[in-house]
């Protein structure tokens, strides 16, 4: 009986010194949170290959991201192997809408052939934001990948500040989301402040847009560039919404809400009503701030568009950004019809709205963003090649900071401390090292497309077009991307004075690198 009570005695004194590890370490939010039951998650992980081939399922048939995808995004943020072994395992042979990056045997002017080397180069926009309408502070964006719209609420205090502070570090831009610029925004992050509905940081007592409080909030803080949200990928035409669990006392003050209700935000603003009155807003808040100002939306009824492109021919007034938000994008609340049916998926989306402006000669005065789905590398190389110039990043850079896909976003019980405002949660999230991970999680991305750039011939992802691109189906076709999506083959993907500075500059780090390389003992 003694060795019983011997073995029990170990055992309780190993799980405690266990629980007591788990609490106090800060690597792993999920055993901080769950001690020692915690350690089940990554067992899971690191056998459920083994263990999925034979009783559950493969690596891509979870959603909305597979285990494959997380995987390379968790292994990115943490430097280890994103690496994949034994070729591929997705059904090529069957599926349908697959894309095919064509790669070309002889480089294109100016791209590099140094294997594995400039993995630490900047990537550029393409384009300075604002330059063609003028704005008083037009920019060329630092990164062709960033962190999309977020709001504290949404997302913990600790998470904003983590992707913040990585933002810094990779030297990118954090939309705020609609939910007001907060003290976690203000960690070092250049930051583009989103206007939505309810005017959260930029409204008066009443909850009416204020010009002067949006002046005085960017003046405050380095906020680069302004998003008027017109809707958003998980609720198009819906509204934002925050469920009142997670409506904090610091959340109600930051948005002048009333703490643990619900935030309804409308589905339309209140300051615009057509294409007509929407630009004169837009050109009222560049003008007072002298940033650059877009608009972001997902794509439905296209009526808008059209007519946003005829408004804008005049040259007189328009939109210096447009970000498309895909329908299968979200990272917050929403109800099952809209996440699952309301709004075309991002490469519908945003191909009905570049067409339009490509038609009109316009592509080149207007800096284009994607979003949903768009943080992995191949859907980003698609995004490029139907226009993008930059892409933004949710999902994935939740997922780079800890999120484990729990799918727990709208009850605040996020069990990594991500998508919640409940402390016994955020405790688990330490700032600093999932800061870091933010930044490694970018640069990684970044550097996946300049490797892909790189094979397809080009020094820049923007300057990958819809010829670079096909979409088999199975093994019986493949069809190129402007047949696909009615794009003209004769526009060019981007003017050629933009061509000659982007390649300019690419070229410019390109040697430096090399100078660099050459020097190291």
């Amino acid at each position: 009986m003694k060795w019983r009570y011997a073995i029990l005695g170990g055992t309780a004194a190993a799980a405690a010194a266990t629980t007591v590890h788990d609490l106090v370490q800060s690597k792993h939010a999920i055993i901080r949170n769950f001690p020692v039951v915690g350690h089940a998650r990554f067992f899971l992980e690191r056998f459920g290959p083994e263990l999925r081939q034979y009783i559950v399922t493969s690596n891509d048939e979870e959603r909305p991201f597979s285990r494959d995808q997380r995987r390379w995004v968790y292994a990115s943020s943490k430097l280890e192997n994103n690496y994949f072994g034994f070729g591929t395992d997705n059904d090529v042979e069957r599926v349908e809408g697959y894309p095919i990056i064509k790669h070309r045997t002889f480089t294109g002017p100016g791209a590099a052939t140094m294997p594995h080397a400039q993995e630490e180069i900047v990537l550029p926009c393409a384009k300075v934001m604002g330059a063609a309408r003028g704005r008083t502070h037009a920019f060329r964006p630092g990164s062709v990948v960033n962190i999309s719209g977020m709001s504290f609420g949404s997302l913990s205090g600790k998470a904003i500040e983590a992707l913040n502070k990585g933002a810094a570090l990779a030297g990118c831009l954090q939309n705020t989301g609609e939910g007001a610029l907060s003290p976690h925004h203000r960690h070092g992050g250049d930051i583009v402040f989103q206007i939505g509905t309810s005017y959260f940081g930029c409204r008066d007592e009443h909850g009416r847009f204020d010009l002067a409080r949006l002046v005085d909030l960017v003046q405050s803080a380095p906020v680069r560039a302004i998003e008027v949200k017109l809707s958003q990928g998980a609720k198009p035409g819906l509204g934002g919404m925050l469920p009142g669990e997670k409506v904090s006392r610091e959340i109600a003050e930051i948005r002048g809400i009333p703490e643990g209700r619900d935030c309804a935000s409308p589905s339309r603003h209140e300051v615009f009503h057509d294409v007509d009155s929407m630009l004169d807003f837009v050109e009222s808040v560049a003008q007072a701030t002298g940033l650059p100002v877009g608009i972001k939306s997902a794509v439905g009824n296209t009526t808008m568009w059209d007519e946003l492109t005829a408004a804008m021919a005049g040259g007189d007034r328009g939109v210096d950004f447009v970000n498309i938000d895909g329908g299968e994008g979200g990272t917050g609340a929403a109800p099952m019809i809209f996440a699952d049916s309301v709004a075309y998926p991002f490469r519908i989306g945003f191909s009905e709205v570049y067409r339009r402006f490509a038609e009109a000669g316009l592509s080149d005065d207007v800096v284009f963003i994607g979003a949903g789905k768009l943080g992995v590398p191949e859907n980003a190389v698609v995004a490029f090649a139907l226009g993008a110039d930059m892409v933004n990043v949710g999902r994935e850079a939740m997922m780079a900071i800890g999120c484990i896909q729990a799918q727990k976003c709208h009850t605040d019980h996020c069990p990594v401390g991500v998508a919640t405002q409940n402390p016994r949660y955020t405790r688990g999230l330490d700032v600093s090292l999932k800061s870091v991970r933010a930044a490694n999680y970018v640069r990684s991305l970044r550097r996946d497309l300049l490797k892909v750039s790189e094979a397809v011939g080009v020094v820049h992802p923007g300057l990958i077009g819809p010829r670079d691109v096909d979409i088999l189906d199975g093994t019986r076709s493949a069809v190129g991307l402007a047949a696909t999506y009615g794009y003209d083959p004769s526009w060019p993907r981007l003017g050629r004075h933009l061509v000659d500075e982007i390649e300019s500059i690419m070229v410019a780090q390109d040697a430096t690198d090399r100078e660099s390389d050459e020097e190291r003992p």
